[in-house]
């Protein structure tokens, strides 16, 4: 979330796509790798948001994510790696294997025999260890079968990259799944099991973390943002579980409340007799999402107004057992949205660990949390099987929150060069 309060950028050109996606383009044509993994593209514009991938920078082979408001996608030269078998979609994993192609000696193009393995995460955000060690351990499962079905020489230790957005440190069930090769029932993330019974990787080879491959004290953050989880939530130490807004933020929510709030209605929980009515929460989500309609505010809200769900959703993804209609979400025409049903739209936000996106709405909603520093967590990983070697590794520092007008998202972009290793 870019921040509203800062005073040397233009908040208003730097947040558009246009802007956003020449610096996307920048990087991308700088490093110039063969295969981009990408996560939170936006399928309803994802063809005009990225045509510039084929034709301006020649990545003509895509395949994104099936499902999901905001998904992963993966980008390669079709002249430099070609498809070994169709790409593999598990819960917010999306694998491709690939036969790397090069000129023979003749001028022909040929490729290798040996499939590279690449597997695009964008693990479930939020207290959700359960969820997000279950994705991963899909997503190696998916390469060990896919190896088995290739047949490959030992489908155990395949030539497999993983990266993309883990939504946690090292200290996530998914991150060490893939460091120790293995996560049971003792294992504790956010105050609770997230495994009735151990799961394990099928593989025989370990997973190298790229960025502690090289020589230095610390890997730089992935995610550089503002400091929010002390001066936001109760108690620090449970921001994770089920945490909830200290004194401040719900007297800053109250008074935003207030401030939009003009539906007299003395039945209803408000401010000085007053709650917001349709027009109210149209105006209060235009404000801070610029229109109606997107973003999970806009979802909770209409639940608290009174519209009910048909269909079972977990994170904008139907799932089992749910109706195979999706509803369309409006907001009741006769709803009133209530103080409490406001605070609750934004303790879910909470208890969803999007503490930047509240701080952005009290910022546009004219109540800015005090500035009090950055706050930096490696979120964003990239491992390797034995059988790769990074020949290069590409960083990128940042020393204020962003985005910004360098860096045109929260997450800061990791680059590698790979080749097979020598283990003999």
């Amino acid at each position: 979330m870019y921040d509203p309060t800062q005073p040397y950028y233009d908040i208003d050109l730097i947040s558009t796509w246009n802007y956003r996606r020449d610096l996307i383009k920048h990087k991308i044509k700088t490093l110039n790798p063969d295969v981009v993994c990408m996560q939170e593209v936006s399928p309803i514009s994802f063809e005009t948001d990225f045509a510039f991938m084929r034709e301006e920078l020649g990545y003509d082979g895509v395949e994104m994510f099936k499902r999901g408001r905001f998904r992963p996608a993966t980008f390669w030269r079709s002249s430099k790696c070609k498809l070994a078998s169709p790409p593999v979609h598990k819960d917010r994993t999306l694998l491709t294997c690939f036969y790397l192609q090069s000129d023979g000696d003749d001028g022909r193009n040929v490729h290798s025999n040996r499939v590279w393995h690449v597997l695009n995460c964008h693990l479930q955000a939020g207290p959700q260890g359960s969820r997000r060690l279950r994705q991963m351990d899909e997503g190696v499962q998916a390469s060990f079968k896919m190896a088995k079905k290739l047949k490959e020489e030992n489908p155990r230790n395949p030539l497999l990259i993983v990266c993309g957005d883990f939504n946690g440190g090292s200290e996530c069930g998914a991150v060490r799944y893939l460091e120790d090769g293995c996560v049971g029932p003792s294992f504790i993330e956010d105050g609770e099991p997230i495994t009735s019974r151990e799961k394990s990787f099928p593989l025989s080879t370990r997973f190298h973390d790229i960025a502690t491959m090289v020589s230095r004290s610390e890997p730089p953050p992935t995610l550089v943002v503002a400091e929010l989880i002390s001066q936001m939530v109760k108690d620090s130490a449970s921001a994770y579980e089920m945490p909830e807004f200290c004194h401040d933020v719900i007297f800053r929510l109250t008074q935003c409340y207030k401030k939009y709030a003009t539906c007299q209605d003395d039945h209803e929980e408000g401010v000085d007799g007053k709650v917001m009515g349709i027009g109210d929460v149209e105006k209060w989500l235009t404000d801070i999402n610029k229109q109606v309609g997107r973003g999970s505010e806009f979802r909770a809200a209409a639940r608290e107004m009174g519209w009910i769900d048909s269909v079972k959703v977990e994170d904008g993804e139907e799932i089992k057992g749910g109706s195979t209609e999706k509803s369309v979400i409006v907001l009741p025409r006769d709803g009133k949205l209530s103080l409490t049903g406001f605070l609750n739209v934004y303790t879910g936000e909470l208890r969803g660990g999007k503490f930047w996106g509240i701080a952005y709405d009290l910022s546009i909603m004219g109540q800015p949390l005090p500035s009090l520093g950055q706050f930096g967590a490696r979120f964003d990983r990239m491992y390797c099987t034995e059988q790769l070697i990074p020949t290069a590794i590409v960083d990128t520092i940042a020393t204020i929150s962003c985005p910004n007008d360098k860096e045109p998202s929260d997450h800061l972009p990791i680059a590698a060069n790979f080749a097979i290793a020598d283990i003999n």
